[in-house]
């Protein structure tokens, strides 16, 4: 029988439907249905300059919405074959790994939350929230940060706000390790997630799967590695497994908080002196730029006239991991809540991943004449 579940269902934190196809409790296969959330931001941008796009930028992801405007104003520097100045550089590693713990200790909580493991569900929002201050004490904000522009950062940082960051990494860093310890060690856990909605690395290729996501599933990759300010700057290492599973996917998360942790502390005991934005004179060109937000790779393809956008476009992670939990997680699973349990490991961003409308403005025979056709 066919098992649908969505667009609005308890068990999903966004829009979309989920067709489960199962033979008694087995889900055989599985379809997803996309639509319910599409928004058109790389529509809206075409004509706009870059300082009002930059706010759409941040609004195409409510998790993780920091790396997009960090990947927007690095293109448009990218263009201009200019880079922030070094301080500027450190202070966007310092933000996007504040909300890089924030986005997978999320992440989790919504997976644990889907198993119905309510303790740690509200261990992982505990630990979070303190994440959120963190954020809020450098930028100003806790969701929409407004913090990156073209050239730099909007704000300097104070010393004393470092020294309150660098303590609350300390507890967390304290804290952390007790929580990660229920979950790997708990057998209510093990049974829902191990072996339970696996991917091999060969699915993973094919898949196209990013992030922990493909991580957990033996790909060695992180774009961190191939930034300019991580590759020149930072001790960094890439956080992989070989399991493939849900159990895999949760703890690569988890195995990503103290590198990140790493890292915030490197920032602060090294951050350089010197300003922290130059002006860039932007000229007409076309340019695109990858990052690794939470969920995965994150590319921004923009065209300008140097002033003016004339055509954006955006991939971001989790339309290539949703894809890859339909194709490959959710084959030949045992029950529908282990099929639950895969599609929530996977960390899914319906919001994000609804960036793909074939456009066919003269109404005739439908052409696709490349990658700003899609929108």
């Amino acid at each position: 029988m066919i098992l649908p579940i969505g667009p609005i269902h308890p068990g999903l934190k966004e829009p979309l439907r989920l067709k489960l196809k199962t033979q008694g409790e087995r889900v055989i296969s599985a379809e997803i249905d996309y639509g319910y959330v599409h928004r058109g931001i790389e529509r809206i941008m075409v004509g706009k300059t870059w300082q009002k796009s930059i706010y759409l930028a941040e609004r195409v992801c409510g998790i993780c919405s920091y790396v997009h405007t960090q990947t927007f104003a690095e293109t448009f520097e990218k263009i201009s074959g200019e880079r922030a100045p070094l301080r500027a550089q450190y202070l966007r590693v310092l933000t996007n790994e504040l909300d890089r713990i924030q986005s997978h200790l999320l992440a989790n909580s919504t997976f644990f939350k889907a198993v119905e493991h309510e303790t740690l569900f509200m261990y992982m929002l505990h630990l979070r929230e303190p994440v959120m201050d963190a954020i809020e004490l450098l930028t100003g904000n806790r969701v929409n940060m407004g913090w990156n522009v073209v050239g730099g950062v909007r704000m300097d940082v104070k010393d004393v706000h470092l020294q309150q960051i660098m303590t609350i990494m300390n507890k967390l860093e304290v804290e952390y390790q007790k929580y990660v310890e229920m979950y790997e060690q708990g057998p209510l856990m093990g049974l829902r997630s191990k072996k339970v909605g696996r991917m091999t690395k060969e699915e993973a290729i094919k898949a196209r799967a990013v992030g922990p996501i493909g991580r957990a599933s033996g790909l060695k990759h992180d774009l961190r590695e191939d930034h300019h300010t991580y590759r020149d700057n930072f001790d960094f290492k890439v956080i992989w497994r070989k399991e493939g599973d849900t159990f895999a996917r949760n703890m690569n998360r988890f195995d990503e908080i103290p590198q990140s942790i790493s890292l915030i502390k490197q920032v602060i005991e090294n951050l350089p002196e010197g300003d922290i934005r130059k002006k860039i004179d932007i000229g007409a060109g076309f340019g695109e730029w990858r990052n690794e937000a939470p969920r995965g790779e994150v590319t921004y393809m923009i065209e300008t006239n140097g002033n003016l956008i004339n055509n954006a476009s955006i991939r971001t992670p989790s339309i290539m991991n949703i894809d890859a939990c339909a194709k490959y997680m959710l084959k030949d699973v045992a029950t529908v809540s282990d099929a639950i349990a895969a599609y929530a490991s996977v960390d899914p961003c319906i919001a994000c991943a609804e960036r793909v409308v074939i456009v066919d403005e003269k109404g005739g025979e439908k052409q696709f004449q490349g990658i700003f056709d899609i929108k």
